[in-house]
This record gives structure tokens, C-alpha cells and sequence, in this order.
């Protein structure tokens, strides 16, 4: 009884608890609602606040952007009245000139009318006048014929005739004083010129020689220079083609050779051997191969060099190579690029005293002797292969015509090429501008090689000690030990038969066989 009691009991407050529940929900969601109203209320009162507010800002706004555009408006139509009134006022004006003009026209054609109204008068008046002139003229002309006994036609004829003579001596004795003048006037115009131009360029005497000092810091480097046995100072021999002299001469070696190149080449080799230190064989065939490329690159430079300090431009690269090898070219022992920058300069001079064009005159007179310095000999004068050289890169036909007319030997077809051809006797035939025997003794040393290079099985031909030794270094495979003693003998022979030269001319022929492998 008492579970069950308690039970109800508990049945009993579970009603009760959700009766109160439901009762505090009711009132709770009754309580949201009014304040949901109340916030709703409130909100739309304010976006309705906010509403005309906005309505009022964007009605001022859209007032003043009306006022603004009125006021613009009111400004171009103010400023197309004054363009327009500024237009008026121009055809006015323009009304106005023209009235004016054609009031002034109609002024000169009246005056024209009159003018030549009056003309006409004056003519006629003329014309009756030459009418009467013509009749008293024939009147004196008849009164004339009957007093000398001759017609008019006749008089006429033998006045024409002694004035005729008469001009004609004297127009000879004026042309021949003209052409007087002219020679005279030339003669003293051309040596001004000629003159002018020599002392405007200032040049130094020939230096050329065929020897070169290289210093070394002490008498201990020679030993290393010739090495053991001499193989190193015969493998740089045989490298370079220069005979190199290693005397008493304190703190000096001799290079020996008539090739400028040559000599250059052996000297910055040594140079770079003794700076590095190893000196031998292998290292010295390296260091002359990479100094050979240096001088290469060089040539090239000195060309590059001499076209801008002349102002030349538009060079071919050929051409520009060329000129770095006058270099290391002589002509009669003048430096073949001095020469040619000499004759240029004056080329310049002469040809802006006499109004013609100076770059064009420079450009022939330091390209006028390329024919010169050919990469392999050529039969050809060298002026005339100088002129193909220029055709082939390119310049122009005054240039080229130049080159191969300053020695006479094809016609002369501009006015630069006699300047081209008197600079180039100017600059060779001033005091101490050439040296005829060094050309022969160095065409002597050539004529030695050349005869060298005829033999078969020739490799290197080296002519040495001023021409007094003939070095030749053959090719083992092709040329034995045997045959090489009677090559020695053959050249010398050759020599005997084909050239004059004092003394005597010693040959050596030189026969190596070489076995090179690489390890890897």
C-alpha cells in the first residue's frame, strides 16, 4: 500500500511539475513574442527615420549636381558665344580687307588702262619716227655710195674683215697670256699646296732592323734557355724560325731574324717561358702556338686602332686585318702601317686644300699598299692586287681605281688617285724614310727559303745569321737520313748556280722522328 502510494505520489508531482512547465513555456514564448513586436516596432521606426534621411541627402545631392551641370552648360554656351562672336568679327575683318583689296585692283587697272593707252601713243609716235629715221639713214647711205664708188654690202664686208683680223690677234695674244697666267699660277698653287701638306705631318725616320734585344734579370736564365744539350734553345729555333745568340752579352739574348712577326713571336715566347719557369721542349712548342694566336689577335687590334685614330669607317674586317699586318711588314725599310698612315694624313691635307673628299682621300691612301702583304705569294704587281682586294670587299671605285693607278699601272679616272700617287712619293722620298739595302737583303733572305721550299719532303725553311746559314727542317717520313745529306747538297748546289751573295752560305738540314702517346 505504502509502494503504492508513493507511487501516485510521484505520479501526482510529475503532473503537476509539467502542468507548471507548460504553464512558465506559455508565458515565456508569450513575453518573446510582445518583445519581438516591440524590437520590430522599433526597427521599422528607425528604417523609416533613416529612410527619409537618405531621401533628404540624396535630394540635396541630385539639387547641387543639377546645379553643377547648369552652371557647365551655362559655361559652354557662354564660351561658344565668344567663339562665335570672335568668328563674326574675323569675317568683318575679312569683309573689310577684301574690300579694300578689290578697291585697290580696280585702282591699278584704271592705272594700267592709262598706261597703256599711253603706250600705244608713245608707240605709234615711235613708229612714225623709225619710219622717218629709215628714210633719212637710206638717204645718207646712197649720198655715201656715190661719194666713195662703193655699195653698202661692199663697205660692209671690208670693215668686217679688218676687225675680224684685228680681234683675232688680239684674242691670241690674251689666250696666250692667259694660259701663261694659269701654268704660273698653278705651278706656284700646286708646290704651296704640296708644301703646306709636308709641314702640316710630322713623321720619324725608318728604324726598321733585323735584330731584337730580350733582357733577363740574370746570366743564370741562359742555361735554362739552351737546356741540356742546346734541345731547348733548337726547339725554339725550329719553332720560330729565329736564330737565337746567346754570347757574353750580359743580361741579354739576341733574336735574329729579317721577319718582324717571327722576331715578335720568339721574344713574347721567351718572355712567357722565363716567367713561368718551365722551359722545354713540349712547353715550348705550346707557348710559341698560343703567342702566335696572341699576335694574330693583336694584328687585328692595331688594325681596329688605326682606322679610328684616321677616322675611317665602314671597313671591312678583311681589310681592317690586313692594314694590323703592315705592321710587320717594310717597304725598302720603311714600316709599311707608318707609311700608310703618312700617306693617308696627307691624302687628308691635300685633298681638303683642294675641296675634294677628305675621307674618301684618307680611306685610299692607307689602303693604297694592302697589295703589299698577301697571304701567299702572288705574281701580280702590288698595286694592281691591292685593287682586286678592294673590289673583292667592297669600296668604292674612286678607291679601287686609286690603288691600282698609283704606280701607272692601270689609268688614272679621279681626281684622288695623282693625290694618292704624290703623297706616296712624298712620304718615301723625304730624308731617312727608306733604306734601299735592307729591301734587297731581306729579298735575298726570301730567295734563300724560296729555294729550300722547291725540294720535296721540305717542311720549314728558316734563313738565319743574316743569310749566312739556310736551316731546313724536312719531314722524316718522307725524306731519310741518307736522302738528307743529299738534299744538304742539292740546296747548296741550287744556290751556287742561282745566286749572288758574299761569303759563303752554310745548309743544315734538320731530320726528327718523334713518337708521342697520351696517357688518360
Amino acid at each position: 500500500m505504502s509502494t503504492l502510494i508513493i507511487i501516485i505520489g510521484c505520479l501526482a508531482g510529475i503532473g503537476i511539475g509539467f502542468g507548471i512547465a507548460k504553464y512558465l513555456e506559455k508565458t515565456n514564448v508569450s513575453n518573446l513574442i510582445k518583445n519581438a513586436k516591440k524590437e520590430a516596432a522599433s526597427i521599422l521606426k528607425d528604417a523609416k527615420v533613416e529612410a527619409e534621411s537618405i531621401k533628404k541627402d540624396k535630394l540635396l545631392q541630385a539639387k547641387e549636381k543639377f546645379l553643377e551641370l547648369k552652371s557647365e552648360h551655362e559655361k559652354e554656351i557662354l564660351a561658344k558665344d565668344k567663339k562665335i562672336a570672335e568668328a563674326e568679327k574675323r569675317t568683318r575683318d575679312k569683309e573689310s580687307q577684301v574690300s579694300n583689296e578689290l578697291a585697290k585692283t580696280k585702282k591699278l587697272n584704271d592705272e594700267a588702262d592709262n598706261k597703256i593707252n599711253d603706250y600705244n601713243n608713245r608707240l605709234e609716235h615711235i613708229e612714225k619716227k623709225q619710219v622717218e629715221i629709215d628714210r633719212l639713214h637710206k638717204s645718207q647711205v646712197e649720198q655715201l655710195e656715190t661719194i666713195s664708188g662703193l655699195s653698202a654690202d661692199e663697205a660692209k664686208n671690208q670693215l668686217v674683215e679688218s676687225l675680224k683680223a684685228e680681234a683675232k690677234t688680239n684674242a691670241m695674244a690674251h689666250i696666250q697670256e692667259t694660259i701663261e697666267e694659269a701654268k704660273l699660277t698653278a705651278q706656284q698653287e700646286a708646290k704651296k699646296i704640296i708644301i703646306n701638306t709636308i709641314q702640316r705631318v710630322g713623321t720619324e725616320e725608318a728604324v726598321e732592323n733585323c735584330v731584337s734585344v730580350f733582357n733577363i734579370e740574370s746570366d743564370d736564365v741562359k742555361g735554362r734557355i739552351i737546356g741540356r744539350e742546346g734541345r731547348n734553345i733548337r726547339a725554339l729555333e725550329a719553332a720560330t724560325g729565329v736564330e737565337i745568340i746567346v754570347d757574353d752579352t750580359p743580361e741579354a739574348i739576341i733574336l735574329s731574324c729579317f721577319d718582324p712577326v717571327r722576331r715578335e713571336i720568339a721574344r713574347l715566347a721567351l718572355h712567357k717561358l722565363v716567367t713561368d719557369g718551365r722551359i722545354h721542349p713540349a712547353r715550348i712548342e705550346e707557348v710559341v702556338a698560343k703567342t702566335a694566336k696572341q699576335i694574330d689577335d693583336e694584328i687585328i687590334e692595331v688594325g681596329k686602332r688605326t682606322v679610328i685614330d684616321l677616322g675611317i669607317h665602314g671597313l671591312h674586317p678583311e681589310l681592317i686585318k690586313i692594314v694590323g699586318r703592315m705592321k710587320y711588314r717594310s717597304s725598302y725599310g720603311q714600316n709599311l702601317l707608318q707609311h700608310s698612315r703618312e700617306v693617308a694624313k696627307l691624302c687628308g691635307i691635300m685633298a681638303a686644300e683642294l675641296g675634294l673628299n677628305v675621307k674618301l682621300a684618307k680611306r685610299a691612301g692607307l689602303l693604297h699598299d694592302i697589295g703589299k702583304v698577301p697571304d701567299t705569294e702572288s705574281e701580280l704587281p702590288h698595286a694592281i692586287l691591292g685593287m682586286q682586294w678592294a673590289e673583292k670587299y667592297g669600296e668604292k671605285e674612286e678607291v679601287c681605281n686609286a690603288i691600282g693607278a698609283h704606280h701607272d699601272e692601270i689609268e688614272m679616272k679621279s681626281l684622288i688617285s695623282p693625290i694618292i700617287q704624290v703623297c706616296d712619293a712624298i712620304s718615301g722620298a723625304r730624308p731617312g724614310a727608306r733604306r734601299q739595302v735592307l729591301d734587297s737583303y731581306i729579298q735575298r733572305l726570301k730567295d734563300l727559303e724560296d729555294i729550300a721550299y722547291g725540294f720535296n719532303g721540305v717542311k720549314n725553311a728558316y734563313a738565319i745569321q743574316a743569310g749566312r746559314e739556310l736551316r731546313v727542317i724536312v719531314e722524316s717520313e718522307k725524306v731519310s737520313d741518307e736522302m738528307a745529306g743529299n738534299l744538304s747538297f742539292d740546296i747548296s748546289q741550287k744556290i751556287q748556280t742561282e745566286m749572288t751573295y758574299p761569303g759563303q752560305v752554310k745548309i743544315t738540314v734538320i731530320r726528327e722522328t718523334r713518337a708521342v702517346n697520351i696517357a688518360k
